[in-house]
């Protein structure tokens, strides 16, 4: 299984560039740092030679694609992030048409991973630690959303997200996932 770091912060990642496949961001994740959000996803791709998931902020199709386009010119490792949204999945049938990879995250069911993958998504994103929050179980769905794609023979590799702790790790490498992004603390 394919480990990425869930961070924006250089130091963390560069502690960890090492160990780590990937990373995954978002815009929250950018603020914090204070520092320009296509800067700092230049310098993250300069530190780990794999897949840097940039996530748009708009929320209407037409807006991500025209805000996805320029992300993905900063580095061949950049994968767009788009919400798991009607219009986020209509923002990935038009990214891919133009080669443009994309990560959909927010992922709660193995029905979102199966549009998503349609749609023709490179990763999908299910939260197993906000499933869990929310009193279900993140892993069941985890094991789900492997099922149905592995069952149909999607190319969309599955990055097991909001991970909370090393259980979590563990549980999405018994069941087969293909990535886990992980916070710097848990790693």
């Amino acid at each position: 299984m394919k480990l990425y770091i869930d961070s924006a912060n250089l130091d963390e990642i560069r502690d960890l560039a090492w160990l780590v496949d990937g990373v995954t961001t978002n815009p929250s994740l950018v603020a914090r740092e204070k520092a320009p959000f296509e800067e700092t996803i230049a310098q993250i791709c300069r530190i780990v030679d794999g897949p840097v998931s940039a996530e748009v902020m708009s929320l209407e199709a037409d807006a991500m694609v025209r805000e996805a386009r320029p992300l993905s010119r900063i580095h061949p490792n950049v994968v767009i992030k788009v919400p798991m949204t009607e219009d986020g999945l209509k923002a990935v049938r038009v990214l891919r048409s133009e080669g443009i990879r994309t990560n959909v995250t927010l992922v709660f069911s193995a029905n979102q991973a199966l549009l998503a993958a349609k749609c023709g998504a490179s990763f999908v994103s299910p939260f197993v630690g906000r499933v869990d929050d929310s009193g279900g179980s993140g892993m069941d769905m985890v094991g789900e959303v492997l099922e149905v794609l592995q069952n149909y023979g999607f190319p969309t590799e599955v990055i097991v997200a909001s991970v909370r702790h090393p259980r979590h790790v563990f549980e999405a490498a018994a069941l087969g996932a293909d990535i886990a992004t992980v916070p710097h603390a848990v790693l």
